[in-house]
């Protein structure tokens, strides 16, 4: 870390003294980091400003959703679910973030039964009764990054899949309750692990969360197989998605490799996954998309 003086400009922009912003925090962090915990950057820490723009991403990335909720149902086509978000994002004044991310073709991803994440939408893939699918939308707004799924039954959904479902949504909450400044990604990785083992289901390992706000990928890399006290140390300003992908059956995965993208369950057997965007706070969150 670079030394401030104590009336120096704090480093996060604020406007404010040194003294009066992030002396204490930095303080803090060495402590920490003396015990060998891994601390975030300053460059993923987001001062007012920047927080007050991923809050304004955030409403629309919801609505978004929103709309697609009422609306999605059987006979529709994930083709059409990617030109409602194509269409409702940009009425908005947005851009739809996954849209030619690093390739990718479409709006939003659509993942569907034994998808695990980063379906693409087609105008062959139809929504039948009994399906189970994710719709995962990511907006930029002035520059600032949302990012949010949400799970869908289609109709009439086997007790098995719609239990799938309710726990792994559940799961969000779970793991909500270790979020605090001063904790570890680790706590709340674990409890949402342990969550899902003790529903009989498992958890991908290879896929996560992440850092979000200023860019679409951030740093942390946020786990759900990790353990209590470790990985990075959640502090006030941090930004990051909570979004498990819960397995019926094996955690086993692997990606098409003609479209390179969709990542399918080994088994074939469900997969579910819902995604929130979390700030953390002076005392305990903040969910700012859903």
């Amino acid at each position: 870390m670079n030394k401030l003086g104590r009336n120096d400009l704090c480093w996060c922009k604020s406007g404010r003294k040194y003294k009066k912003c992030h002396s204490d925090f930095d303080a803090r962090l060495e402590e920490f980091m003396h015990r060998g915990a891994i601390v975030p950057p300053r460059s993923i820490i987001k001062n007012q400003e920047q927080i007050q723009g991923i809050r304004e991403s955030g409403k629309i990335n919801i609505a978004i959703l929103d709309y697609v909720s009422g609306n999605i149902k059987e006979g529709i086509t994930t083709e059409q679910i990617d030109q409602w978000v194509y269409e409702q994002t940009v009425k908005n004044h947005a851009v739809p973030a996954p849209l030619n991310f690093e390739g990718f073709p479409k709006s939003v991803c659509t993942s569907v039964n034994d998808q695990v994440c980063h379906g693409i939408p087609s105008p062959d893939v139809v929504l039948r009764q009994g399906d189970i699918v994710n719709v995962d939308v990511s907006t930029i707004y002035n520059g600032y990054f949302s990012d949010s799924s949400r799970m869908f039954c289609i109709g009439q959904v086997p007790e098995e899949k719609k239990r799938l479902v309710e726990v792994t949504r559940k799961s969000l909450d779970v793991g909500l309750k270790q979020v605090k400044p001063w904790g570890f990604l680790g706590d709340m990785g674990q409890a949402i692990h342990d969550f899902a083992k003790e529903n009989g289901y498992t958890v991908v390992k290879e896929i996560g969360g992440h850092g979000v706000g200023l860019e679409f990928h951030e740093e942390p890399w946020v786990s759900y197989v990790s353990k209590r006290g470790t990985e990075m140390l959640m502090v006030p300003g941090m930004v990051f998605t909570i979004e498990p992908m819960i397995n019926m059956g094996s955690d086993e995965i692997f990606t098409d490799e003609e479209d390179g993208w969709t990542v399918y369950t080994e088994d074939g057997q469900p997969s579910a996954q819902w995604e929130i965007q979390v700030l953390v706070t002076e005392e305990g969150y903040e969910i700012l998309a859903y």
